[in-house]
């Protein structure tokens, strides 16, 4: 079932052609990513399939009754609204339901009449589960900052909260504009989960290899004016592109040579010039236009010969940093070696951006000490970008550093050759930077930054906003850096790339130092976690009194009722147990049996010390209710 179609859709910015006459579809349960470098027109069609902005031709059609809910980069909320009315404003039926029952026990002289009518109606509509599902989606973005005015937020907290409101409203058709932005690594893990178990129609754009991985099931890419589509994850899409690529390549050279033939027919038949000739030479200032093709995509490899490292880098010796009760750091001590690459990784706000000012000196300590060898010339590459000045040209901004730079063949490379290798084709040297896209923006900011000849780069967040063919340029550049590498990120397909040490700021000044790439750190991390909740539960199962069956029932002259969720949640619980105890059963007739290896029996043994823990609790809580039950109906 088709839910959008778009036509023969295009659109240009003045002189510039985003695209032509494009044309796609999005089924029901599709999830698509549209990929394509920084300036291609990403964003301008994602608000022209959401009806945020108007094509020059061609139309978008959705199904009728599809809600479609669009969530842009940088997201604008109503100031006026706390952040608790922004996420309630929707119009899903259960949000509806759920909203006007706040209100109606929050009124001073509360209508209980309608608060019970509403009750039923929530529970007529299941809506209890939606308000467990919206606590969840708020407590794993980390919004829990409901009381404040939107107007107070951060931008990245303006953008959490707006992708909340978005899932929260559970459309037909979620349009998702890079919603990895502003989260933590366990925020986007979580949100992978949840968009992939998720019956949505998707249409995203992402820099995140592993999220496009894990959630998509078409690849659309657009490149210079035209879509192509990929059903596939990345790993094929790169494969087909280039497939693509190669043959595009071998037809543009058929076109070369047979416009030579032509050109020299032309020069050798001056006499033939004639009404019959034309349609020929009209053919071939044709092939002409098709040898010249589009511009090739320039290449990014380039290796700057970077300073020389002397003996000492980098030390750190009792850092100690705290924001009134909060805790940065409490005693933290490390020395870095040469050739030292760490990732930092942590969840928002417990100080990672921090600990870059206080080692290169932005910040002061509140004890301790930072020393930096003699050699060390920091390259900081910061999150919120580089204050480049107004009407100021792209090429200006880099003679601004340096005029020329020299590069590990002992070759010196001018500023506007080293644009063009930063995929900033001539024609663009003389654009303002004013005029430049976001990623655009990004890429010269790093390009700066290099002209500078640093040996130790500081990255802050540096793949936000790039596009994922100037992110593979990246890291081909950075693998060859020959000096020390730290580097702040929530994109972990670039630190598995990158880095071989991890820096785990676990909040309260806590840093653990893991030596081990990213994905090492959150297997060990899965393993120490499964193995403290078995120990719990193990604590828990000794520790549990003994449930006597009969309950003193309470001296109440007027027993209470069940509320409607604890009715249906008694009911829940009579098909529960009676499942959990087959599965219990089933777990020890395997464990009987004698069968499989003792890795697998150690698995068993844990499923069913949980299940029996599982059983106690949920026997306990029903008996509860029932007893509530029961003595209201004597």
């Amino acid at each position: 079932m088709i839910y959008l179609s778009a036509e023969n859709v295009s659109k240009s910015w003045g002189e510039k052609t985003l695209f032509t006459n494009l044309s796609f579809g999005l089924n029901q349960g599709q999830k698509a990513a549209l990929i394509g470098p920084n300036g291609a027109g990403k964003s301008t069609l994602l608000k022209i399939i959401a009806g945020l902005e108007k094509a020059d031709s061609g139309k978008v059609t959705y199904r009728n009754g599809i809600r479609v809910v669009y969530l842009p980069q940088d997201p604008i909320l109503p100031g006026h609204l706390t952040v608790g009315e922004a996420v309630f404003f929707g119009e899903n039926k259960s949000l509806a339901l759920i909203r006007a029952y706040e209100e109606a026990m929050q009124a001073e002289n509360p209508d209980h009449a309608r608060i019970d009518r509403l009750m039923s109606e929530i529970e007529a509509a299941n809506a209890w589960e939606y308000e467990v599902k919206i606590k969840q989606i708020l407590g794993k973005l980390h919004v829990d900052f409901l009381d404040r005015r939107v107007s107070e937020l951060s931008g990245g907290q303006r953008k959490r909260v707006a992708l909340a409101q978005a899932l929260i409203e559970e459309p037909e058709v979620l349009i998702l504009d890079e919603p990895t932005n502003h989260l933590d690594l366990d925020s986007i893990e979580w949100l992978e989960d949840w968009l992939s178990s998720s019956k949505q129609s998707l249409f995203l754009v992402t820099h995140d290899r592993y999220f496009l991985d894990a959630i998509t099931n078409e690849i659309f890419e657009l490149d210079k004016g035209n879509i192509y589509s990929y059903q596939g994850n990345y790993a094929y899409f790169l494969e087909q592109r280039e497939l693509r690529e190669q043959n595009q390549q071998s037809e543009l050279e058929k076109n070369r040579n047979l416009f030579r033939h032509e050109l020299e027919w032309l020069r050798r038949s001056p006499k033939a010039r004639t009404g019959k000739s034309k349609s020929r030479i009209d053919s071939a200032l044709a092939l002409g236009e098709k040898a010249r093709g589009g511009p090739t995509e320039l290449e990014m490899s380039l290796e700057v010969k970077g300073r020389r490292i002397g003996g000492k880098v980098l030390e750190i010796k009792n850092l100690r940093k705290s924001y009134g009760e909060h805790k940065i750091l409490e005693n933290f001590s490390y020395t870095f070696n040469r050739l030292d690459r760490i990732g930092i990784v942590g969840a928002n706000g417990v100080g990672k951006s921090t600990f870059l000012r206080l080692i290169t000196g932005e910040e002061e300590p509140d004890s301790g000490k930072v020393r930096m060898g003699e050699t060390i010339v920091y390259g900081y590459y910061k999150q919120e970008g580089f204050p480049f000045k107004s009407n100021q040209r792209v090429i200006e901004a880099v003679t601004e550093a340096a005029e020329v730079i020299e590069i590990s063949n002992n070759q010196r490379i001018s500023a506007s050759q080293l644009l063009e290798h930063f995929l900033f084709p001539r024609f663009m040297h003389y654009q303002m930077v004013d005029s430049l896209s976001g990623g655009e923006r990004r890429r010269l900011h790093l390009l700066r930054l290099l002209m500078t000849n640093p040996n130790f780069l500081i990255l802050d967040e540096p793949t936000n906003d790039l596009d994922l063919m100037t992110l593979r340029k990246l890291e081909e550049f950075l693998e060859n850096f020959g000096g020390c590498l730290l580097v702040v990120t929530h994109d972990r397909f670039f630190m598995d790339r990158l880095v071989d040490h991890v820096f785990v700021f676990e909040g309260n000044g806590e840093v653990r130092d893991f030596p081990g790439s990213y994905s090492q750190y959150r297997e060990r991390k899965a393993e120490e976690d499964a193995a403290a909740a078995l120990i719990e539960k193990e604590k828990t199962i000794k520790e549990k009194p003994v449930v006597q069956a009969v309950v003193e029932k309470p001296q109440n002259n007027r027993p209470r009722k069940l509320s409607f969720k604890e009715q249906r949640e008694l009911e829940q619980l009579e098909l529960e147990i009676p499942e959990l105890e087959s599965k219990k059963a089933a777990l020890a007739a395997l464990l009987n049996s004698g069968g499989s290896d003792f890795q697998q029996l150690q698995t068993w043994a844990q499923e069913a010390g949980a299940l029996s823990a599982s059983i106690d609790q949920k026997t306990d809580r029903y008996l509860e209710l029932m007893e509530i039950a029961e003595g209201n109906a004597t």
